[in-house]
Formats: structure tokens, sequence, C-alpha cells
């Protein structure tokens, strides 16, 4: 977007690269990016030729950036490739303006280096993108809890997966297109959670929203393929195999990812017969409660998958 084609906003953010990089430093443009859909990402080019990534909520006191500040510091101290943290700011009454300003990654989301890549190509990005996922999996917690300054902490996985879901599944209970049986039929899962989710392994560190647009690939010097970085996390110390089954349900991982993962991190029976359903299952309710009825027919695949468990 060039100087002739900005908002009203141009001003705020040109004052953000001053508090940031000194008044000697100029905004020279931004380009809107794909982002979530409360904030407004963007593409900040400046004077000194530098690029930087921009979330931001104007008029709202948006808390979400700390956190994501936290999670991106946190990531980053256990060697996962994200974007460095260059400044956030949560805004006031007197200045509703939230913010958090990164890095810029220079590269392409991981379903655009699938397209540029060759099948050899791909798969050595999938291995190397396994030994990233099992690195951060290797990092545990004596609690289950969201990743958070003052997080509330659960003894047990199914208690905590639970109070993630709750809220949600029970707002879609009130879908008028979902069908009678189908509510039935996930509240029996849903009720059932204790038995169904129960494992040996502990709470590990988990990304918690690992698809293709969340994965930044792209070529070194050396010409090969590379992940350069995991964003937009929201992460979790839970039961790890929720993050892989969530990479499957999206396409996310393929077989030379799941057998490199595997090397460092075996996926048992229960995974595969009872585990896996449940957690494909409860991203699809929330997606019906985010984007409406045209997820009601992948929910409802979801719901014939877990038919064997009630």
């Amino acid at each position: 977007m060039s100087m002739g084609e900005v908002d009203s906003s141009w001003q705020a953010l040109r004052r953000i690269v001053h508090d940031w990089a000194g008044t000697a430093t100029e905004l020279s443009e931004f380009i809107p990016l794909h982002g979530g859909q409360i904030n407004t990402t963007l593409e900040l080019h400046l004077s000194d030729s530098r690029k930087v990534v921009i979330k931001v909520s104007p008029h709202r006191v948006d808390k979400s950036y700390e956190r994501e500040a936290y999670q991106l510091t946190l990531l980053k101290s256990c060697g996962v490739a994200v974007p460095e943290v260059l400044c956030w700011k949560i805004g006031s009454l007197d200045d509703p303006f939230s913010y958090i300003l990164l890095e810029f990654i220079e590269g392409c989301d991981l379903g655009q280096a699938k397209r540029q890549c060759t099948p050899e190509e791909f798969d050595s990005l999938q291995s190397e993108l396994a030994e990233i996922i099992s690195a951060m999996h290797d990092h545990t917690n004596q609690k289950y809890m969201r990743v958070m300054a003052d997080g509330a902490t659960f003894d047990t996985w199914p208690a905590f997966y639970r109070s993630v879901y709750d809220a949600i599944w029970h707002e879609a209970e009130k879908d008028k297109h979902l069908p009678k049986g189908t509510k039935k039929h996930i509240g029996k899962i849903h009720e059932r959670l204790e038995r169904f989710l129960a494992h040996t392994d502990q709470p590990r560190l988990v990304h918690w929203d690992i698809w293709n647009t969340n994965v930044m690939a792209g070529q070194n010097g050396d010409g090969r393929w590379h992940i350069k970085a995991l964003i937009d996390p929201n992460c979790k110390f839970a039961h790890a195999e929720a993050e892989i089954a969530y990479m499957e349900l999206f396409h996310t991982c393929t077989p030379a990812f799941m057998k490199a993962y595997q090397s460092h991190h075996k996926l048992d029976a229960d995974y595969h017969k009872f585990r896996k359903p449940i957690y494909q299952l409860y991203p699809m309710i929330n997606h019906l409660n985010l984007f409406g009825e045209s997820y009601l027919k992948p929910l409802t695949m979801a719901v014939e998958k877990t038919a064997h468990l009630v």
C-alpha cells in the first residue's frame, strides 16, 4: 500500500515506529497481511530498509498481545524458531491502541511452499518440521495449563481439556442446524472424557494452532528449503498427541513428518483408536461456532469417526 492509499491509522503507525526505532526512522508504507478475526496484521516498510510486522487492535484494550509476547519468548527460549518480539503495548482507556511489533520473517507459508517444492524437497521440509515439533514437545511441566503469566493449572489432562472446550461445546449445542442425534452423541463423549483421554504421558509444551498458514518456510543461501518460524502460538502444556491430531486434521503433516516425529515420540494404538478421533472432533465444534453452517458437514464426518466410542 503506497502513501497515497493510507487511511487515518497512518499517524498512529508512524508514532509506534518512532517510539520503537526513534524519530530518524520513518514509515514508508504498509501492506495488509492475513491476520486474525479481531486484530489487523500489517507488514511495515521503514525508511532504513527494514521490514517489521505489526498486529494492532485500534480502539481496543487488547490483553492478548501480552500473552503472545510471553509465549513467543518462551518458545524462543526453548530453541523453537519464532519471530522476535520487538515491543508490545496494551492500550488504555485514554489511549485504546493495542499492538505487538514482531520481526519480519522472509518466506512463505507451508501451503505455498508445497506448491513450489519438489516432492523430495517437501518431504525434507516435513522432516525438519517434525524435528522442531518434537523438540518443542520435549519441554515438560508438572501441571496442565494455558501458557500465560497467571494461568490456572490442572492436575489431569481430561480436566484441562474439558476446561478448554466446555464453553465452546455448550455454545455449539445451541446451534439450530445441529441435529439432535449429533448433539446427544457429542454430549456422551463430553461426559466421558476422563475415560477416553486417559494416558500415561506428562504435560508437554505445544503450539496448539499448527496449520499451514502458521508455519513459515523459505530457501536459505544453500538453496534448500527450511522451516523459518512458527507463528501465532496459542501455547499450552497439554497432551502432545492433541497437537499431532490437529495437524493431521488440517493436512499440515505428511507421512514423512509422522515417520520423523515418531522416531522421538511414538504414537500408540490408543491414539489412533480413541484419542485422535476426539482430538479431531472438538476443533470442528469450535469451527462450527466460528464459521457457521459451512462446517456442519465436516463436523458430522468427525462425529462419524467417533461412532465406535459410545
